[in-house]
């Protein structure tokens, strides 16, 4: 056997070993996707708008409040821990963001905030909702944010969950790998190794998400978080971080112009987002600002603080409707 040709075999054991670590990345990701799905399936409805396909739930009549969920999240971030505690009076809707849990987002989408925003408008006539307060969490609160100044003739005001509104360009160590800019890349990593290795580490992310409090013991079911151990589930959110930046430092330059009602609330023990940087300095960037701190409470005060939540956003809302 000559030199070349020796060559050319371990080149060619070294492929077959690659592709079937390949393949079996994949199976693995397939079979966790599939359980994911049988734990939690659909719970709402589907409304097709502006080419995306919305999943969403609702609970109760009066005057709409929509939710709209963080990075990688989904609407049960919601609907599991404040719907029952909110009483009569309101009709509560959350939906899925599009590409997030069962949503599924347009194919020529980009996930950019502006983008984002409109689909949200066209979701609010689609339902006919009457300028609703939206409620948005983390990375829902730039898409809030976006929404109030790009369609102010939409909302009632905003009542802001520990939200992302100071984009720096820097990408937190914990999110490192899903800042994927090349979408064959953010494809080829959610199609084999991305969801074996979330499964892995879920204890420690939700750890870090949570903290200081502890996360539910049932939050992979009720709070819907097998729905983010799926390829198409990381595929979306790796979009989503990578388009966040488009837009956000011209959105923020424009806050001064929401005149609507907003509240923001937030955890001074938030290990996802500085609450001064995103909270306490939020003051006097927006007209009127109602800005509540939950002492020692971390980036999910939906859970960890679900009365003091649902109490805030009430207020908020009797701001927004005698508006």
């Amino acid at each position: 056997m000559t030199f070349v040709s020796i060559v050319l075999s371990v080149i060619a054991l070294l492929l077959a070993a690659v592709l079937a670590a390949l393949a079996l990345a994949v199976f693995r990701t397939r079979r966790i996707a599939a359980k994911a799905e049988k734990m939690v399936p659909p719970t709402g409805k589907f409304v097709t708008v502006h080419g995306n396909r919305i999943h969403y739930v609702e609970k109760g009549r009066g005057r709409p409040i929509l939710f709209i969920h963080g990075l990688g999240a989904q609407l049960h971030q919601f609907r599991s821990p404040l719907f029952d505690r909110f009483g009569s009076g309101y009709r509560l809707i959350a939906i899925d963001r599009p590409g997030s849990g069962y949503s599924v987002r347009a194919r020529d989408a980009t996930g950019r905030l502006p983008e984002q925003a409109l689909v949200i408008r066209h979701f609010i006539e689609a339902l006919e909702l009457n300028k609703p307060l939206v409620v948005g969490h983390s990375l829902g609160g730039a898409v809030s944010l976006a929404l109030a100044i790009e369609h102010p003739d939409v909302v009632s005001g905003l009542a802001l969950l520990s939200p992302h509104t100071h984009h720096t360009g820097e990408v937190a160590p914990e999110f490192a790998a899903l800042y994927i800019p090349s979408p064959l890349k953010r494809r080829l990593v959610a199609e084999t190794v991305a969801v074996p290795a979330a499964l892995k580490y879920a204890d420690q992310t939700l750890g870090f998400v949570f903290g200081p409090q502890p996360p539910p013991a049932d939050y992979m079911t009720e709070g819907g978080g097998w729905l983010g151990l799926r390829p198409s589930h990381f595929y979306a959110t790796s979009t989503d971080i990578v388009a966040a930046g488009v837009d956000y430092p011209a959105i923020q330059k424009r806050f001064g112009e929401i005149k609507v009602p907003v509240g923001i609330l937030f955890g001074t023990a938030d290990r996802v987002l500085d609450y001064q940087k995103h909270g306490v300095d939020m003051v006097g960037r927006i007209p009127g600002l109602d800005l509540e701190l939950a002492d020692g409470v971390g980036h999910m005060p939906q859970f960890s603080a679900a009365a003091q939540t649902v109490a805030f956003i009430r207020r908020i809302a009797e701001r927004a409707f005698a508006a």
